[in-house]
């Protein structure tokens, strides 16, 4: 097969697994991942083959998995250049601003209407998904850095303390981020812009984290 066709295959192949990805984001953000189906998916991204997502993507997992490092890439990218510019690694609220803003502010320069933050949002509500995404973003390496630099500022909190707040700290990103959009997409004025629910953001979490641990009473005994 000549060259030239090899690669407008290729390159017809790389828009197909585009516009299926766009399209499952946007019904995911819209109807929730369970409520949506390949075929649906498929015949949103304009394929007359209904089995298109499986072909190009394997399972819903790994589709999903897709989408969020698509996006996740270009928000690496700023929490990195975040990182490198870091003034004193002592700054309980620096490195809290590394884990936060990054993804407001990438949000902030996409079209609208944008899908992303509820598309995010629905997945929190997936227990599987949830954990296959949490441990993708774990290995990013800005991520890790950032999470490396804020535990030893932490040491005052009990570990399983840290836990559950780090999981409040990411449901209440994931929550302000995803009604942020939506109004956006309906044509209403948040409350706040994109940077400025960012900076909103970064002090709530970092007095959620810094805040001391009140020990919590033991039952009476019946």
């Amino acid at each position: 097969m000549p060259a030239e066709q090899v690669a407008r295959g290729g390159a017809r192949s790389l828009e197909t697994r585009h516009a299926i990805m766009a399209a499952a984001e946007r019904l995911y953000a819209e109807q929730g991942i369970a409520g949506v189906s390949n075929r649906q998916i498929s015949e949103a991204a304009g394929q007359g083959n209904v089995a298109a997502v499986g072909y190009h993507f394997g399972s819903k997992v790994d589709l999903v998995r897709a989408i969020t490092a698509h996006h996740s890439a270009a928000a690496e990218l700023i929490r990195q250049d975040m990182l490198d510019r870091i003034a004193d690694p002592e700054d309980v609220r620096a490195w809290v601003e590394c884990l936060v803003r990054p993804v407001p502010e990438y949000l902030a320069g996409l079209d609208s209407p944008s899908w992303y933050a509820r598309f995010s949002s629905q997945l929190m509500t997936d227990p599987v998904l949830r954990a296959v995404l949490t441990d993708d973003a774990l290995n990013r390496r800005p991520l890790a850095a950032v999470l490396r630099g804020l535990g030893p500022l932490l040491g005052h909190v009990p570990a399983e303390v840290r836990r559950a707040r780090a999981q409040m700290a990411t449901h209440l990103i994931g929550h302000t981020c995803a009604e942020h959009e939506e109004r956006v997409a309906r044509g209403e004025a948040p409350p706040a812009s994109w940077r400025a629910t960012a900076t909103l953001l970064t002090d709530a979490v970092s007095g959620m984290f810094a805040a001391p641990s009140t020990p919590t009473p033991k039952e009476c005994p019946a």
